[in-house]
């Protein structure tokens, strides 16, 4: 069994008393990017993996959930557990179909197989292109799955980093599903907003009706979360962006947690100061509400509405 000693060295454990958020989300908020790790002793991690995280089990997932005032949770498969979607699945199946999930996937799965993750609760698969986190997968692979799950309507979310999308974009424009882009494809916040790489990005959303995360300040800040003249805010060289990304892509924008915040040495983000981060980047009740509610039931729970 690892524990949170042996994890890998220098990465920092998941905050266990976040704070109480002062924004109130408002009803049926979906916290659309999360992960379970483990725990280890019932869901072992890969064997291939790049990192150990700590365990961050549903248990401590739904106790958040419930803290924050978050209603439903989109949970992704977590590298640490490779195409093992065990502890992924078992999280969804318990939530009382308040979670659904995104898978990761082979080639060589069956139909049976994916009608099974369907059937569970899975939505959509993940291609992860961030090499230090994972080996790239050969294109032809990637192709192979879009075209399988295609027909089960599900989509492929994608996380890259800034500087590679110009090598990406190609391919990425005859996937046959959605896309959904995690961390706003991880843009350089030292750079300008309006600035040719952010620019590019944006076409790219928009020129291929692709759906993107504005989550991750944390990931993403040089400024990091210190209060500003005494004030509850934090990440500002983030706003702009995720500004941005809400005004010019407000149907198909979502946010998650990214809880329990893996691969991060710097700091452990506060979990109720990025709830307190919402309304810097949407600004007004129907941003919000289209954010956190509409979009991501339109998504993943299309039945419901």
């Amino acid at each position: 069994m690892t524990t949170v000693a042996q994890k890998t060295p220098g990465w920092l454990d998941w905050d266990p008393a976040p704070s109480a958020p002062a924004f109130r989300l408002p009803a049926g908020a979906v916290d659309a990017h999360c992960h379970v790790f483990g725990p280890q002793a019932e869901f072992p991690f890969a064997p291939e993996r790049k990192y150990t995280p700590c365990d961050g089990g549903k248990d401590q997932l739904f106790a958040l959930r419930d803290h924050l005032g978050v209603t439903r949770n989109v949970i992704v498969q977590a590298t640490c557990h490779g195409s093992d979607n065990s502890a992924m699945l078992d999280a969804v199946r318990a939530s009382d179909g308040r979670a659904r999930g995104v898978a990761t996937v082979r080639p060589a799965i069956t139909d049976a197989e994916l009608h099974s993750l369907h059937e569970a609760g899975v939505r959509g698969v993940r291609f992860n292109f961030v090499k230090r986190l994972v080996d790239a997968a050969p294109v032809e692979d990637l192709r192979t799955i879009a075209r399988r799950i295609a027909p089960l309507g599900w989509h492929v979310v994608v996380y890259f980093e800034a500087a590679d999308l110009p090598g990406l974009e190609g391919f990425l424009g005859t996937v046959p599903t959605p896309l959904v882009v995690d961390h706003m494809g991880r843009p350089d916040v030292t750079r300008s907003v309006d600035g040719p790489e952010f620019a590019r990005f944006l076409r790219f959303t928009d020129r291929h009706d692709v759906w993107v995360k504005v989550s991750c300040p944390e990931r993403l800040s040089v400024t990091g979360p210190a209060a500003v003249d005494g004030r509850r805010r934090a990440y500002d060289d983030v706003v702009p962006f995720a500004r941005r990304v809400v005004e010019e892509c407000g149907d198909r924008v979502l946010w998650g947690t990214d809880w329990p915040h893996p691969n991060l040495t710097d700091h452990m983000p506060d979990d109720g100061l990025l709830v307190d981060h919402l309304p810097r980047i949407a600004e007004t009740a129907d941003r919000q509400w289209r954010l956190l509610v509409d979009n991501p039931m339109r998504l993943y729970w299309p039945e419901e509405l």
